[in-house]
């Protein structure tokens, strides 16, 4: 249950980041350390990808698995106080996600969308950035 006031609820938004995330910090590590370079949130691309690769047409989005509603526990989860704006809200966030993808991919750019509930097993998420990038 909701129990934070608003003024509580406003502090707590306010620092949520939406880049150099800790699951971002840690896909980012992790493919430097297997020897991949990228680009950090290049502008000039829809949705403005995480991580870029030009050379390989690759780019990576890394979410949170509630701002873009994974179907994880987390993802799951909807506000129960001020539904109207939260059910939106989060509504156009997946709507956003996918017109980005669909583009992307129409200008030929391969996309891995990675959350963060992924990032708890390091060998996994390793393997699925070596099958995506050597593709």
């Amino acid at each position: 249950m909701d129990t934070l006031n608003p003024t509580a609820r406003s502090e707590l938004m306010r620092r949520v980041r939406g880049k150099d995330t800790q699951p971002e910090m840690i896909v980012r590590r992790l493919a430097h350390r297997l020897g991949y370079r990228f680009r950090l949130h290049r502008r000039n691309l829809p949705g403005h990808p995480d991580l870029v690769f030009p050379a390989r047409r690759a780019v990576i989005f890394v979410h949170g698995c509630f701002w873009h509603q994974h179907d994880c526990s987390r993802g799951a989860r909807r506000p129960i106080s001020n539904k109207a704006y939260w059910h939106s809200k989060l509504d156009r966030n997946i709507e956003r996600d996918r017109e980005a993808r669909e583009q992307l991919e129409s200008q030929g750019w391969r996309v891995l969308v990675l959350w963060e509930c992924e990032m708890r097993d390091a060998d996994q998420l390793s393997h699925r950035l070596i099958s995506f990038l050597n593709t």
